[in-house]
Formats: C-alpha cells, structure tokens, sequence
C-alpha cells in the first residue's frame, strides 16, 4: 500500500496537472471503485459534473480534492493498487481504467485499480482546529511533513502506548503517514527493535525516532517514492526509485549497510519486518 511519499508524488503531480481544470464528465466503469460514496455512483457523476478542481490536498496517506463547491471534496482511496493517471483523451483507455473523470483541456484523470480495494467518495468538508478537512479524515494525525506536526505531543502520546513502537508508528490516530516500509526504515534508522513497548522508550529515543520517519520519508520523497513494481507510480505513469536506498525492508539475508550483519526478517501484524539483529536486539521478554 503507499505511504506518504507515495501519496505525495502524487498529489503534486495532481496539483500540477488538474488542479484550476473544469470535470466535464464522469464514468464509472467498475460499481465497486464508488461503493464508498454513500448515494451511489450515478449521484457522484451527477455532482462532480461541472465543479472546478481548487486544490489536491493530502494527510498522511489519505488524498482528496476539492472544487469551488465548498461543501465537497473527492476523497481518493488509492487501496493496494490505485492510481491516479492524467491522459489525453485519445490514449488507449487502460484495462483496470474503472472511473474516468473528463477535463475541460481535453486530457481525462483516470482512475486505474488492478485490485479494486480503492476507490472515490465525495465527502463533506468540515473544520478541525482551523484546517478544512473531508469528514472521513478528521480522525487522522498529523504526519511527520505537515507544518503544524508537533513532536513534542506526539512523543507524550508514544509514552502511554504498551504496546510495540511499531504498532505505535502504524496507528494513524498517533502519527500518519508511516506504513511497514517506513516503519521498518525508520527503527532501523534509530537503532530500535520494532518490538520494543513504547512506553518503555525514553523521550530523547522517540524525538530521533521521529525525526528518522521526517527524514527516510523526505528521502523517499526526494526519489519519487518506493515502487517494488508498476502499481506504484505518479500521474504520468513513473515509478519513484528510493527502493534502491532501503537499508532494511525486503533485504532479508542481506549484509546490514552499517554493521554487515544479515537483515531478519520476522512476523509482524500479518506483514513482515525487517531488522538488523545486531544494531536492532529484540527487548528480552
């Protein structure tokens, strides 16, 4: 699933691409790319027709758009597989293409999800400490690139978690943004086992803990993101390359960049983590 950087890349390519364009139209070609959208899709294509794109906005991993209706916003779920592409109209329609929204520049943004887990809803906007936000969102953190991201509570709220960090750094009511990739990138990072509790962390271990999500996401960011095949792309249909930058996920048996110890690999919450045994002991149960 992408994560911050991921999302980012593409909100940019958004705000770059369609952002000031008129949707002309809408088609909805697969029913479950809209089962979100509580009215159902003819009632999504009936409202998004004419509304001017104002902005592409992002929090964490959660992506929308909003028009010059100010009671609306585009929420976009891009799930295991969505993408975002901006084409001309004449270009060959893709296979898994299950909504296709027509601008008013002749290009089309097209929503392209091989495994149907993502999809589009229209939400209501509502105000949350002075930020407009989609009402689907507002339960979701700051994320360690948004200005107003402050550490300090963050930390203090890490404290009276029992639970693993990582589990810790995956809760999107704690900090959002950070997915497994990250996660693993991060703790490796910060020379910390992901299962170690959170609260038993001292305060000086979690702001360097934080301070490695800004700086592996920024990273990330500066690279496109990380695409491990062709569902991870931008607007035009690249892929980022910070997969060649890991350091820890998906190199198990590989030698660790700093110590050359061979990266673990363990069960983690239905997913894997990725480790080094010896920058990164296991707490001692």
């Amino acid at each position: 699933m992408p994560e911050l950087p991921e999302v980012e890349v593409v909100r940019r390519g958004l705000d770059e691409h369609v952002v000031g364009h008129v949707v002309e139209s809408v088609l909805v070609k697969h029913p479950r790319s809209v089962r979100r959208h509580e009215l159902g899709g003819d009632d999504l294509v009936a409202r998004m027709a004419g509304l001017r794109i104002e902005a592409a906005r992002r929090r964490g991993k959660f992506l929308w758009l909003t028009f010059d209706d100010p009671d609306a916003a585009l929420v976009v779920h891009l799930g295991m597989s969505g993408q975002m592409l901006v084409q001309s109209a004449q270009a060959p329609l893709e296979k898994h293409a299950h909504i296709v929204a027509g601008l008013d520049n002749g290009t089309q943004l097209r929503f392209i999800d091989q495994r149907t887990f993502g999809g589009w809803a229209l939400n209501r906007l509502v105000t949350l400490d002075g930020e407009e936000l989609p009402e689907s969102v507002v339960h979701i953190a700051r994320d360690p690139l948004d200005p107003r991201f402050d550490a300090e509570a963050v930390v203090a709220r890490m404290r009276t978690k029992s639970s693993e960090i990582k589990r810790v750094l995956l809760d999107q009511t704690v900090v959002s943004g950070v997915g497994n990739i990250y996660a693993d990138e991060a703790l490796w990072r910060a020379r910390i086992h992901g299962e170690r509790p959170a609260a038993a962390l001292t305060r000086p271990a979690l702001r360097q803990l934080l301070s490695e999500v800004q700086a592996v996401m920024g990273a990330a960011l500066d690279a496109g993101g990380t695409s491990f095949d062709a569902l991870y792309v931008n607007v035009n249909g690249n892929s980022g390359y910070f997969e060649r930058s890991l350091a820890a996920y998906g190199r198990e048996d590989e030698p660790c960049r700093r110590c050359g110890a061979p990266i673990r690999r363990e069960k983690f919450m239905n997913r894997s983590s990725y480790s080094c045994p010896r920058c990164q002991p296991k707490p001692r149960r």
